[in-house]
């Protein structure tokens, strides 16, 4: 890891919007704007819906299910904005209608429901454990645990263990390869998705999850920084959305080329730059990934090989590439970063049927780039 100056170490976030000129209340008003409008906006821009019984749940539009990213997207965007109301309701609802108490995946989460509550599957996504996890723990630092399911702390330590210890004395598979430390695109795969690889979470869990299981964070943040070196194209920085465990891209299935879930890499290289300097490398990738779009408008968008080869194909999100493009401006320092975070800024929220993987990458990029996207730390007890 390079010199300890990311913001766990300072307590400092780059405020970028501020960096590029715009106003302090502007910004403020804008992250809030946003939060608004995806919270409690009308009906063709919200994603957000409350339920009876005190719940609440984050609606894919396009699809119309309620998947664990989404809902694991909910929880961090409320906990960052110190939001406790909404995290409770979408971690009820998540808890009523989404945890497996039997079965093969027991311990885990089902990864899609109807609005209902009714499972669409039963088997889990491991980006939505990582991302509840990481809530979870914010949530217990932030606020003041109550009783189950509102133990933040142990619910997220519990569920980490789950992760990386499910099937060792019985049915089942953990969400991290044992061997190579490499999260799996599901837990009886072999394989990964680079954009689900998040070192600066890793980093956390190797503090605040069981003593036992510290390591094995530790070892999981450096396995996820080597492995992004690998999977990411050595000149375009374009991820694909499933690879192989040596990097190259997996494409039994279709998914070996930059496409949606892909975009979140630029996201995860700019936050754990920021927050941990994770690797000087991240800097090389962002650069990397601003310059190939840097001649592209968002209108023409496209499918990638991660060579760079463009498909007739257009982005089904192209407001969510946006987003993440300017996200990665947390580590660029190359010729395009201010452009990009212009854009950004130029960009309105998504409205319509496909909004849903557009707002939440948009939500994150304004807290990310406003400096509002923290670490939240044990409170101290003198």
């Amino acid at each position: 890891m390079s010199e300890k100056w990311g913001a766990f170490y300072t307590g400092q976030y780059r405020n970028v919007f501020l960096e590029c000129g715009y106003g302090e209340a502007e910004i403020e008003a804008r992250l809030q704007h946003t939060w608004n409008a995806l919270f409690d906006g009308d009906e063709n821009t919200r994603i957000y819906y409350e339920a009876d019984g005190g719940k609440g749940y984050i609606l894919d539009t396009g699809s119309l299910d309620v998947r664990t990213e989404g809902m694991s997207y909910g929880m961090m965007m409320a906990v960052q904005m110190d939001r406790k109301d909404v995290f409770d309701r979408l971690w009820k609802w998540t808890m009523d209608h989404m945890f497996m108490t039997d079965g093969l995946h027991a311990g885990y989460f089902a990864w899609s429901c109807s609005p209902d509550g009714t499972r669409n599957a039963n088997g889990p996504a491991p980006d939505g454990e990582e991302f509840f996890a990481m809530a979870l723990l914010f949530a217990s630092h932030r606020w003041q645990e109550g009783p189950p399911p509102y133990d933040y702390g142990k619910q997220a330590r519990d569920l980490l263990r789950t992760c990386i210890h499910k099937g060792e004395n019985g049915e089942g598979y953990p969400m991290w390869n044992p061997d190579n430390k490499l999260i799996k695109f599901i837990p009886d795969c072999e394989y990964s998705d680079p954009s689900y690889h998040l070192p600066h979470f890793y980093e956390l869990f190797a503090l605040y999850a069981y003593e036992e299981d510290r390591a094995f964070w530790k070892q999981a943040a450096a396995a996820s920084r080597d492995y992004l070196k690998i999977s990411c194209h050595p000149e375009t920085g374009l991820a694909p959305e499933y690879a192989h465990y040596d990097g190259t891209p997996n494409n039994d299935r279709g998914y070996g080329h930059f496409f949606s879930d892909s975009y979140r890499v630029a996201c995860n290289v700019g936050m754990d730059w920021e927050w941990f300097r994770g690797d000087t490398w991240e800097i090389e990738e962002a650069n990397k990934l601003q310059a190939f779009f840097a001649d592209k408008q968002p209108g023409d968008y496209r499918r990638y090989t991660i060579s760079g080869e463009p498909f007739e194909e257009k982005s089904l999100h192209p407001v969510g590439l946006i987003a993440t493009n300017a996200m990665a401006s947390l580590a660029a320092d190359g010729p395009h970063a201010r452009a990009n975070v212009e854009l950004f800024w130029n960009t309105p929220v998504r409205t319509g049927v496909r909004r849903y993987y557009d707002n939440c990458l948009y939500m994150f990029a304004m807290l990310a780039l406003s400096g509002k996207y923290r670490i939240w730390l044990p409170k101290r007890k003198d």
